[in-house]
């Protein structure tokens, strides 16, 4: 669980960064999970923009990705969403305790 400080850590981050992954037409699909599932691996902090043609609302598509990629939903801003995990091999990213 994170903290207060480590999520407005995290959001500070999230705000100069480009989404790497969009959402579209097909939702939440096991492609677009596998693809969060290695943006997280190698960046740990991801941003993603779920599109206009998405049939469900960017409030569930967070909520359903960071369940099913064990990641942490830091922020959702509009359609913009920013998911971080701790990675296991090599932590990039520090956290305030």
């Amino acid at each position: 669980m994170l903290t207060g400080k480590q999520r407005r850590f995290l959001k500070a981050l999230g705000i100069a960064l480009d989404p790497i992954l969009q959402i579209g037409k097909s939702g939440v699909s096991e492609m677009v999970v596998n693809s969060l599932e290695e943006a997280l691996a190698a960046r740990e902090l991801v941003k993603v923009k779920v599109l206009n043609n998405c049939p469900q609302e960017p409030k569930f598509v967070g909520e359903e990705m960071a369940k099913l990629t064990d990641a942490y939903l830091v922020q959702k801003i509009g359609r913009n969403l920013i998911f971080y995990r701790r990675s296991k091999d090599k932590p990039s990213i520090e956290l305030p305790r």
